[in-house]
């Protein structure tokens, strides 16, 4: 997967990036810059964000939630999608997604 950039500014989330799931092993590395004041969580979900007929379950990563500063962690474990949801505050939070086999 070539590195996904994706950025969100004021409350809300940023649409589900896919990631590939079948890969093994999984390994997706992320990282996560503020700029203003911003309190951001990156979430994930098991769901297949493509079937319009479900409405994607998300849950919150265990290290990263409700973080105001620069982040970084990983995902060790297969996932379908990941987002960033801004939980308050004005300013931008802006993801790096890497996903490699070694």
């Amino acid at each position: 997967m070539r590195p996904q950039v994706i950025s969100k500014t004021g409350t809300g989330s940023t649409e589900w990036i896919p990631l590939d799931y079948k890969q093994s092993p999984f390994n997706v590395g992320f990282g996560v810059v503020v700029s203003g004041t911003v309190n951001y969580t990156i979430e994930h979900t098991f769901d297949d964000m493509f079937d319009t007929a479900i409405t994607p379950t998300a849950f919150s990563h265990s290290t990263v939630n409700s973080q105001s500063a620069n982040a970084n962690s990983n995902y060790a474990f297969p996932i379908r999608a990941v987002r960033i949801t801004i939980n308050s505050g004005s300013g931008t939070a802006t993801m790096t997604l890497l996903q490699g086999l070694r």
